[in-house]
């Protein structure tokens, strides 16, 4: 079974254009996701997948695989299943693709190996999300930060940018079991073909999140759980100050 790994990125994001270039202590985000990606030692492949110029010369010029797709794609995971598509190797129907989203700077090769690991144990499972612990009450409100409801078994039924499950102000507490969306996604790759061939959603549309796309139509991925961990993703220019503080107490720092 190979492991494919994919980094979307495009200059156009609508809250900070220009993000994966910008400087994170000096280094633009695109580069801490792919340095980090790489500490995981099982890919088969390991690529940028990018509409842009500006971001496949830089690609480039660190040596980084990078696959030019289509720049009309709105959704990540559609980007995704066109570089898995030409990323060279024969691909297996059970074969896994992940999308490691390229504002994660923080992420960890750790959390790469969580998100493969209920496919690996299990057959019914065609994907997976990272699904980190939520333990204050400022991400829960934070509609930056996508929430996930789950059944007992841990398959995804919905995921929101509301503070859902529902709790009243000031009532919030880490017991209440929440969790959010941390952006490495994985499937199988007939499931994220499949993906592709769905319309999408009502609540793809209104949550802005591609994997409403699956619920809508009745499939389902499941949570691969994660412990809270001090790591931030990057969603406006205003988050790069709470990364770089934390960046520098990070363990993967000055490993790459």
């Amino acid at each position: 079974m190979k492991i494919i790994g994919v980094v979307p990125a495009r200059m156009a994001a609508s809250r900070f254009p220009g993000k994966p270039l910008h400087p994170i202590l000096g280094r633009p985000m695109v580069e801490h996701v792919v340095e980090r990606a790489r500490l995981f030692p099982r890919w088969d492949a390991l690529v940028v997948a990018t509409c842009d110029d500006e971001i496949r010369d830089f690609c480039e010029s660190r040596g980084y695989p990078v696959i030019m797709t289509a720049d009309t794609h709105t959704r990540a995971l559609d980007r995704v299943a066109e570089a898995a598509a030409k990323c060279g190797l024969d691909l297996n129907g059970d074969d896994i693709v992940l999308n490691v989203q390229g504002d994660e700077p923080m992420m960890s090769p750790d959390m790469i190996a969580a998100t493969v690991q209920p496919m690996e144990d299990h057959a019914h499972v065609h994907g997976t999300m990272l699904a980190m612990q939520i333990v204050d009450e400022a991400q829960f409100r934070n509609p930056d930060i996508l929430k996930i409801v789950h059944d007992l078994s841990g398959r995804v039924l919905y995921t929101s940018r509301a503070p859902v499950p529902y709790c009243k102000e000031g009532a919030f507490t880490p017991d209440l079991g929440v969790r959010r969306i941390y952006g490495i996604f994985g499937f199988r790759w007939h499931f994220l073909t499949l993906f592709t061939h769905l319309n999408p959603s009502p609540l793809e549309i209104n949550e802005a999140c591609d994997s409403n796309r699956l619920y809508d139509h009745g499939f389902h991925q499941y949570i691969a759980p994660f412990p809270f961990r001090p790591s931030f993703s990057v969603d406006s220019p205003a988050d790069i100050r709470q990364v770089e503080a934390h960046m520098e107490q990070d363990p993967l720092w000055g490993k790459y």
